[in-house]
């Protein structure tokens, strides 16, 4: 495991595990949006925690990384799903948002399996 990954990684996790804070502490920059885009309410809470759990095993797949390649791809999945959300509301301007939380995690990613 190199600096490298264990910096880029820990970083994401942070990044992630804020935006899961504004989703559950309903920050309007982000809910917002996600009204915009027809995301409905009583998922925001399940979106949150998805998000929070994501980060989380990043952080222990320092540790164990099998939790980390199962988190980083959960990740990969939810934001996919995100871009694919933002497209369908045809709200084109918004679609670097969720990419700007899919990089990094896809660079975590990488750097875990180069390790």
């Amino acid at each position: 495991m190199s600096a490298v990954h264990v910096v880029v990684t820990v970083l994401t996790a942070a990044w992630v595990g804020f935006s899961a804070y504004s989703v559950l502490t309903g920050a309007p920059w982000v809910v917002d949006s996600l009204a915009e885009y027809g995301v409905p309410r009583s998922w925001w809470p399940w979106l949150g925690f998805a998000k929070g759990a994501g980060a989380a095993g990043l952080l222990a797949g320092l540790l164990v990384p099998a939790v980390g390649v199962v988190a980083g791809t959960g990740l990969v999945v939810y934001f996919a799903g995100a871009v694919v959300t933002v497209l369908r509301a045809r709200s084109y301007a918004h679609v670097p948002y969720p990419l700007l939380y899919l990089a990094p995690v896809v660079a975590a990613l990488a750097l875990g399996a180069a390790a």
